[in-house]
Formats: C-alpha cells, sequence, structure tokens
C-alpha cells in the first residue's frame, strides 16, 4: 500500500453537518475500498489564492491515507461528481 497526502476544498457556504457528512463520505470511500485513514485534519475556511466560481474562501481538508495504487482515481472520479467540491489534489508521499 502507497501513502497518500488529500487535499480538498469544499464550498465554504455548506453548514457544518452536511461538510461533516461529506468529509465521513470521503473516508467511507477509502476504507470500502481496502484503504486506511490515518489522519484528518480541517484547516477550516481559509482564503483562496485566486475566486473560484465568484467565492474567495473555501473550508480546507486535509487527510492522509494508505490504499492501493489504483485507488487515487477512484477518489478523483468522487471529487470530481461532486459539486461542493471546489478543487482537490491527491500526492502520493515517499518513504
Amino acid at each position: 500500500m502507497n501513502k497518500y497526502e488529500v487535499l480538498y476544498v469544499i464550498d465554504p457556504n455548506v453548514e457544518d453537518e452536511p461538510r461533516k457528512e461529506l468529509i465521513e463520505r470521503f473516508a467511507g470511500i477509502v476504507t470500502t475500498n481496502g484503504g486506511m485513514v490515518d489522519k484528518t485534519d480541517e484547516w477550516g475556511k481559509r482564503r483562496l489564492a485566486y475566486p473560484i466560481d465568484f467565492k474567495n474562501e473555501g473550508y480546507y481538508v486535509l487527510t492522509h491515507i494508505s490504499a492501493a495504487p489504483e485507488f487515487p482515481r477512484e477518489l478523483e472520479r468522487n471529487f470530481q461528481i461532486n459539486d461542493l467540491v471546489m478543487r482537490y489534489l491527491v500526492t502520493r508521499i515517499e518513504e
């Protein structure tokens, strides 16, 4: 299994409860595909470097996961089809 760092930005207008459900949903996708969530850090609302869809802020979430090499493609597919995720980045961590 490889280690990955997943950073995604959620729409800042989402309420607390739906945002927590969304974060749990992505963690659930990792575990159902045979991976492990090592750590999740919610950075909170931060100013974006440039406006995205006329929004200047986003809610940042950083997650460290361990998963098979094929898994990042599935996770990225789920990020793309979710309208609440503004941007995402999945990076493999070299050991």
